[in-house]
């Protein structure tokens, strides 16, 4: 097996996110389910968007911001992800490169514009997202770069882009590439009602694909339809190789066989904004896999990287997670 030239590569949605403050009362008007993520049309997406007030406009989508974490990080990561040669487009490219993550997929050059995520956030942190896919639908096998996948020590998928058929393709692909390089594949469930939409393609998906599961509480125990936590948890030992779960200010669990490790939460003055913990996680967890370092080290560097993600608005670090690592933790992450 070559060298690998970067730490992870990851597949996902390219979506630029819309944030903006409101309350309980909005979402109950307008229909929303709260903490929850919910596909939208074109329309629907332009009617919120003229509602929503105080706007910031960011690159975004679940795995972009894993790999920009991960960057921050001071690994080598690559996106890929479909946009469209339009405004927002444009702005998404130029802000994950700026984060510097490597990003060459082509923008597509007709159909619908660049998707966007309208995220709403509460007074207690949470986030409600409405997200129009636009073209990050259209990504598709001819868009997966052989020669990238087998460079890349893990390649990474966001469950969310098992919705279009396209991208469950493009994924197929790389996970075989993948394999068959002797590379390891990864797997977000990105969201309750993702797992519901998907449940039997996930658990064939994790059985047969996915070395690495990264999910929430939540999400496992929706994915096996088991009583609790505890037989989730088996589930997941019998299925997958390593599967971190985060469980909010619970800290993280991960399993691997018999082994078992509990990662306690890191500490934050205040939280701010939820929306990107479980993106940032993943990357300081997946960083700390594809430099072999041990689970529970693993699971701190993702819980440092959520920590300072939820302490302010946005998914994407304000501070340095390379640096916050060697004052918290007392190393550095090199190349």
């Amino acid at each position: 097996m070559q060298d690998a030239r970067f730490d992870v590569v990851g597949l996902g949605n390219a979506i630029v996110d819309v944030l903006a403050h409101t309350n309980d009362a909005f979402l109950a008007e307008h229909g929303m389910a709260k903490g929850a993520m919910t596909l939208i049309e074109a329309d629907r997406a332009l009617d919120i968007y003229h509602l929503m007030e105080g706007c910031v406009e960011c690159s975004g989508g679940s795995a972009a911001n894993t790999m920009v974490g991960l960057a921050s990080l001071g690994g080598n990561a690559v996106y890929v992800g479909k946009v469209r040669d339009d405004r927002l487009g444009d702005l998404f490219r130029q802000d994950i490169r700026a984060a510097g993550v490597i990003f060459d997929t082509p923008s597509a050059t007709d159909g619908p514009p660049t998707g966007r995520s309208l995220v709403l956030v509460t007074p207690d942190a949470q986030r409600t997202m409405n997200t129009f896919l636009g073209s990050s639908a259209t990504l598709g096998p001819d868009d997966v770069d052989a020669a990238v996948i087998e460079a890349a020590r893990i390649t990474y998928l966001e469950g969310y882009l098992w919705d279009p058929e396209p991208a469950k393709q493009a994924f197929l692909k790389a996970a075989q590439i993948a394999h068959k390089a002797g590379r390891k594949v990864a797997l977000s469930l990105s969201d309750p009602f993702c797992v519901e939409r998907h449940r039997a393609e996930f658990r064939d998906l994790v059985a047969g694909h996915v070395d690495l599961l990264l999910a929430n509480e939540t999400e496992v125990i929706s994915l096996y339809e088991t009583a609790g936590f505890d037989d989730a948890l088996e589930q997941l030992r019998e299925n997958c190789e390593v599967a971190a779960v985060t469980l909010g200010a619970q800290g993280s669990v991960i399993v691997s066989g018999a082994e078992l490790v509990r990662v306690e939460a890191e500490p934050v003055e205040s939280v701010v904004d939820t929306t990107g913990a479980g993106d940032l996680f993943a990357g300081g967890f997946l960083l700390g896999i594809s430099r072999g370092l041990d689970l529970e080290t693993c699971g701190r560097l993702g819980s440092l990287a959520a920590a300072e993600i939820i302490g302010h608005f946005g998914a994407r670090p304000e501070a340095s997670l390379k640096e916050l690592v060697r004052e918290r933790a007392g190393f550095t992450l090199g190349p």
